[in-house]
């Protein structure tokens, strides 16, 4: 186990993103998104000194009580199943939690539920799991969409649809929709509609100045999509490639123009990209558990995803380790009350 300094973290990115596993929420670049947390990167080495695990820590002070919450998002970056890279990567998780009065250490490593054996060795080493039924009390969804992209060609896409759906697409193409890759002059518009569907979906919005730091990365890691009719912007998108996934994140469409299907086509492009550096998977990322339900607000997201084919990726939830079960006890108890009010 080694707790890295700045001076190795080429090497660390390196592992992070050519691993099957690598998430761009573990590279180091991800730090400079969530700039008001701070960042640790832990590895375990092969008996060759080569990493073969590692874990990517961001670290936030909690209020009046001076301890942290550490959070590995995604994370650790690993073969699952080996018990000894896990063990090792724990070390220094218990080191950095001592080293900044860390009261617990969440993992949600983007695994199956149907692992069980994961989950097994979680509870052995004393995490404690996290989940619930709709998949929206964790910190991100554990229900995704996903689209299976390798060695797909376009017309492998299209086949795939359904008939309803590329009916939508060929609309929207043939009503003169266009998409263009956008830049951070264009989130001034985006900002627009993304607030407007905010507003209408019910969910809080994030800042101008957090998709700024995103499009910082780099538009071969994060790329901002919009979508007009007659050059007036109706849709967007900030979408992700790294590690051989490319991830639609955040969306946004307005009120206007929906009729003329721009989402289809904007969803289309960002798959395309996804075909075109090669990419295993398109995630559509997060849906309601509850599938069946079409009185959910959420069921037409699902609809309008499942449209693309794909299928729901289950995932086991949060694992947390307790340093200072009180001070959880008495955090949880703080949350739910203001949840209350």
């Amino acid at each position: 186990m080694e707790i890295l300094d700045k001076s190795q973290y080429g090497e660390y990115e390196n592992f992070v993103s050519k691993h099957e596993k690598g998430e761009l929420t573990q590279s180091v670049l991800w730090q400079n998104v969530k700039n008001n947390w701070n960042f640790e990167a832990v590895v375990s080495r092969d008996k060759d000194g080569k990493i073969q695990g590692s874990c990517g820590v961001l670290i936030q002070k909690l209020p009046i009580v001076h301890t942290t919450f550490m959070y590995c998002p995604r994370g650790p970056i690993c073969d699952w199943h080996n018990e000894e890279i896990m063990a090792d990567l724990k070390k220094g998780l218990d080191i950095l939690a001592k080293k900044h009065r860390a009261q617990v250490v969440k993992i949600d490593p983007y695994i199956s539920v149907n692992d069980t054996k994961f989950a097994d060795m979680m509870k052995k080493m004393g995490f404690k799991r996290v989940y619930d039924d709709i998949g929206f009390e964790t910190i991100q969804a554990r229900f995704n969409y996903v689209l299976d992209v390798e060695n797909k060609t376009e017309q492998d896409i299209l086949n795939g649809m359904t008939q309803k759906a590329r009916y939508n697409l060929r609309y929207a193409m043939r009503h003169n929709i266009t998409v263009k890759i956008g830049s951070a002059d264009d989130l001034d518009e985006f900002m627009r509609i993304y607030k407007v569907t905010g507003e209408r979906d019910g969910f809080n919005t994030r800042p101008k100045e957090y998709f700024e730091r995103m499009l910082k990365l780099g538009d071969d890691k994060v790329r901002l999509y919009m979508g007009y009719y007659e050059g007036k912007a109706v849709c967007g998108a900030i979408t992700s490639n790294y590690a051989g996934k490319c991830s639609y994140i955040y969306g946004a469409s307005d009120n206007a123009y929906r009729q003329y299907m721009p989402n289809y086509l904007m969803q289309f492009e960002m798959i395309k990209w996804a075909l075109e550096t090669k990419c295993r998977v398109y995630d559509f990322q997060g849906i309601a558990g509850d599938i069946e339900n079409t009185e959910n607000h959420m069921y037409g997201l699902y609809r309008f995803k499942k449209g693309f084919g794909g299928e729901i990726a289950e995932l086991l939830g949060e694992f947390d380790y307790e340093y200072k079960p009180f001070m959880c006890r008495m955090m949880d108890l703080a949350i739910k009350l203001r949840k209350g009010r």
